[in-house]
């Protein structure tokens, strides 16, 4: 039973039925980037890596964020091996009182070892390489790649280079040995990287200011989310400046503490809470590139009922396109034209026969508070999300639509129950064998942050599963002895008294972000580590024999916790789904485990998708 948007069950009734499916014909999965139960997942010197993209030949783009502490000495000068456990991250702050310092890195990966490897952008250089001694080893600019095509044609979105212009503050108290004030010229552009190596930026209609006389240079923002086998690509860009963030650029033309590019820096920067100060009326746009140099970039309209004369922001994305150039993102609309129901809602774009793109709404209703389109493949079939009261909570609810349809009806599949669940599920990516991957929660409680699990949707045969519940057992940290029993495996460390501790293996899948036609999948994996001890100062404790010390639970061994890595899977015909429950969570129940763990990072997904998702 699937449950459609107009046929939306009582969760009462749902709440009873209570029978879990049970899938038989899912494919069984092996990760690929796994040696000695650890995940070839990251950059070196990087702590996080996250799998963004996979292509039709195994080419596979990602992200790797937040820089190690390249040195970490003892007394006597050595470099301390910090493999072990989770190292130090170099502390980055958004202040223009400092150097910028770039803690986002792009990466290639391709299959026989799917290694990491650093792909420069704009000049970066790799995270490894940094030498303060340096300069022109430091960088300064954030890149991210979103996307890859077939011909391995990249995109992604870039922050400037670091400018600095002479200190004219107060030089007591802290600022006393300051020299300079630091800013960029932008915080996000689009770009697209040709097969040649070719960097492309998109550069928004809107990026310069001008008040009067006087032309301040504010960058803007576009972003390329996704790209064709046409090389056509997906993004948003800005097209003009909102009235709000006119006023504080006033104030840094006016004003005198700063200079002008300086105070605009510190508007540009996200406040306490994540928001930035500096908004833009943002449009849905593609670019198409020629393959080489030249991009001609198209702006998406927004819906015909939207009076955009006002004050008020409006805000439009492409995220995703299919082989006929059909866009899928999200928009404000003031739904059925009522300009009381003004929400932001999942889209589509479609060319009509003159070659023109026309805005499609994917309807809700009023009990969906807000929507998005995250994909759509090459049949038509768009994958989405939806916000919703369920049960008291707020949740979202991953949906699909057919936009071949006359009148395309909005379908929500099951997750683990015959009917909808509380479940937050969103998907990210779809094939054109109409199989979604994308990320489920899997734990049960109301009022606290939920694990969560990443999720293989078969649309054919409506199956929806939890890819942890399709690894063959060495996928999921666990080695089969003598007996041919599985077990977790044992990883032995080295303490700064030479004693040996233990703590075990564990991999899990907590998001599926791209899926090939050949079933490969590309997403982000939690590994298990031990926790070093660090001071106040976010430095590693060292032991007397010169060795970092870890921190212990009450018996005496490693506290671990969670990283995460990207991870590449592939269907296999050689292995069995791993069936061993002891401290796995079946999908289907409360994940729960024996020992000491910090699940911090279980609750929640990396950040760094959202910057291409759901920026602004």
């Amino acid at each position: 039973m699937k449950l459609k948007f107009d046929r939306a069950l009582s969760l009462v009734a749902v709440g009873v039925i209570g029978a879990l499916q049970t899938a038989y014909a899912a494919p069984v999965y092996e990760i690929q980037n796994i040696e000695d139960f650890d995940l070839h997942g990251t950059l070196e010197s990087t702590i996080n890596g996250y799998g963004i993209s996979v292509n039709q030949n195994d080419q596979v783009v990602g992200i790797s964020k937040g820089k190690k502490k390249l040195e970490v000495d003892d007394e006597d000068g050595d470099l301390i091996d910090i493999e072990d456990g989770i190292p130090p991250e170099e502390l980055v702050t958004y202040s223009v009182d400092k150097p910028i310092l770039a803690n986002n890195f792009t990466f290639l990966a391709e299959g026989n070892g799917w290694l990491p490897m650093f792909d420069s952008v704009f000049g970066t250089t790799p995270p490894k390489d940094t030498d303060e001694n340096v300069p022109e080893s430091i960088n300064s600019v954030n890149a991210y790649y979103y996307d890859v095509n077939n011909a391995g044609v990249k995109v992604g979105a870039y922050s400037a280079p670091e400018q600095k212009v002479e200190y004219t503050g107060d030089k007591t108290g802290v600022h006393e040995d300051q020299e300079f004030w630091y800013f960029r010229e932008f915080e996000d552009r689009g770009f697209v990287k040709s097969a040649a190596g070719n960097d492309v930026p998109l550069v928004p209609p809107y990026n310069v200011y001008i008040k009067d006389d006087t032309s301040v240079t504010v960058g803007g923002l576009s972003v390329a989310a996704a790209i064709n086998e046409n090389n056509l690509i997906a993004g948003y860009a800005a097209t003009d400046i909102a009235k709000s963030s006119a006023d504080r650029i006033d104030k840094c033309i006016s004003g005198e503490t700063y200079p002008i590019d300086v105070c605009v820096q510190r508007d540009q920067y996200p406040d306490s809470n994540g928001y930035r100060r500096i908004l833009y009326q943002t449009r849905a746009f593609v670019w198409q590139f020629d393959g080489n140099d030249s991009v001609v970039a198209t702006e998406l309209a927004l819906p015909e009922n939207l009076d955009t004369t006002g004050d008020r922001v409006y805000t439009a994305q492409g995220l995703g396109i299919n082989a006929d150039g059909t866009v899928v993102g999200r928009s404000h609309i003031n739904r059925n034209g009522d300009k009381d129901k003004f929400a932001y809602d999942a889209a589509y774009w479609v060319k009509d026969d003159t070659g023109k793109y026309q805005y499609n709404w994917v309807k809700m209703n009023n009990d969906q508070l807000s929507s998005i389109a995250y994909d759509i493949n090459d049949n038509g079939i768009l994958v989405g999300s939806y916000k919703q009261y369920i049960e008291g909570y707020l949740r979202d609810k991953f949906f699909y639509l057919d936009t071949n349809q006359a009148d395309p009806v909005l379908v929500t599949p099951n997750d683990f129950y015959n009917g909808m669940s509380d479940r937050s599920s969103r998907p990210k990516g779809i094939n054109n064998k109409d199989q979604v991957v994308g990320y489920v929660e899997v734990s049960s409680e109301k009022e606290k942050p939920r694990i969560k699990a990443g999720f293989l949707f078969d649309k054919a045969a409506d199956e929806f599963n939890d890819i942890n519940d399709l690894l063959v057992c060495e996928s999921k940290g666990y080695v089969q002895n003598a007996e041919g029993n599985w077990k977790r495996n044992r990883v032995t460390v080295i303490d700064d008294s030479g004693e040996e501790l233990s703590y075990e293996s564990e991999i899990r899948i907590v998001e599926a972000n791209s899926i090939n036609d050949d079933g490969t999948i590309v997403g982000t994996a939690f590994i298990r580590k031990p926790s070093y001890q660090f001071d106040i100062k976010g430095d590693l404790v060292i032991g007397e024999n010169g060795k970092p010390l870890f921190l212990l639970n009450a018996d005496g061994q490693p506290v671990t916790s969670y990283i995460p890595r990207m991870v590449v899977l592939k269907p296999t015909s050689s292995g069995t789904a791993c069936t061993e429950k002891e401290n796995d969570n079946s999908g289907n129940g409360d994940y729960k485990r024996k020992g000491a763990a910090s699940f911090a990072w279980l609750f929640a997904l990396p950040l760094v998708w959202f910057r291409r998702r759901r920026h602004g």
